[in-house]
């Protein structure tokens, strides 16, 4: 069983950073872990994901502005977001699969998600 939790959010002007961070219990180290957002008027989107074997790879919206690292011995999986726009506005969740090491972009393929923590980006 994997439990996570989300912390970091906060609101920012347009072009700030922050640093989201997601604390996990259980074993995680051989799950694909990722970051979504719900984003009012678009639903649940993907953002980045961090794979057991595959490295990090991101959505076209996130690419370039944000980073995706996760520190097994810690059990954290990190978003640092940097140039925040305001369409990056919404709840931002960590998720983790069910001891499956390669990824996916779909929600419904994470077993395990944390509470949320809301990012507002003001203009």
């Amino acid at each position: 069983q994997v439990q996570l939790m989300e912390s970091g959010g906060g609101s920012v002007e347009a072009g700030g950073s922050l640093r989201l961070s997601c604390a996990a219990s259980g074993d995680i180290a051989s799950s694909c872990m990722a970051w979504f957002r719900r984003v009012e008027g678009k639903g649940d989107e993907w953002v980045a994901y961090f794979g057991v074997y595959g490295g990090a790879y991101y959505a076209p919206s996130a690419r370039g502005r944000f980073a995706i690292s996760r520190d097994n011995r810690k059990k954290t999986l990190d978003l640092q977001m940097n140039s925040l726009e305001v369409d990056d506005t919404g709840v931002y969740y960590c998720a983790a699969r069910a001891r499956i090491g390669y990824c996916s972009i779909e929600r419904s393929d994470y077993a395990y998600w944390g509470q949320g923590t809301q990012v507002t980006v003001s203009s």
